[in-house]
């Protein structure tokens, strides 16, 4: 989902070009995810109800190389789990990961993590790690895959993009047409699929 959510934001030869980086990585099965300690540090702060403080040692934990980038992430990622409101009132939930077709293409739909709220609200959440903010084209892509597959996800949960730099969350713009999105990924797949396809020169 990351890959295609990315591809779809750019447009004309750059998008021959990240497809062509996809597929090299891919060939040589890079792919290391450098947030996984950040990711289980904002859950445990959830979890266990500690407001931020595995978020503010995990820093000292990661391998030096990261650490700029644990530093430039972590006060949006503290801002965020305090628009979570009242500790005691929010929970981990768990989440399943989905497949959908888009077009001719299979797409992996995978948040990081659920939330459950005392009220009985639920949400599946995506984080955000780039420097620069989601895109519209990002936005819209992932909260509406995630939103179509939101059963298998998480029942009756909301799907929020969390944009962890800034501590922001986006949630769906109720003004939009579905169909119209399905049309138009349709259209970004399938191109997708062709340059996946097509060997570079």
């Amino acid at each position: 989902m990351l890959g295609f959510t990315r591809y779809v934001t750019r447009t004309g030869p750059a998008k021959a070009t990240f497809v062509g980086g996809l597929r090299k990585a891919r060939e040589r099965r890079s792919g290391f995810n450098p947030h996984g300690q950040l990711v289980k540090a904002l859950k445990a702060d959830i979890a266990f109800r500690t407001g931020g403080s595995y978020l503010s040692g995990v820093v000292e934990l990661v391998k030096d190389r990261w650490k700029p980038l644990y530093d430039s992430v972590v006060p949006g990622a503290k801002a965020y789990l305090s628009t979570l409101g009242d500790p005691e009132q929010v929970g981990l939930a768990q989440t399943r990961d989905a497949l959908a077709s888009v077009g001719p293409l299979v797409v992996k739909i995978n948040p990081h993590f659920g939330l459950k709220y005392e009220d009985g609200r639920r949400e599946a959440v995506r984080l955000h790690f780039d420097e620069a903010p989601p895109t519209a084209e990002t936005t819209t892509a992932m909260l509406h895959l995630m939103a179509r597959h939101i059963d298998q996800i998480l029942p009756n949960a909301e799907p929020v993009l969390v944009d962890l730099r800034r501590g922001e969350v986006h949630r769906l713009d109720q003004n939009a047409k579905p169909a119209d999105i399905e049309t138009w990924l349709a259209g970004e797949a399938a191109a997708f699929t062709a340059m996946w396809g097509t060997p570079a020169a």
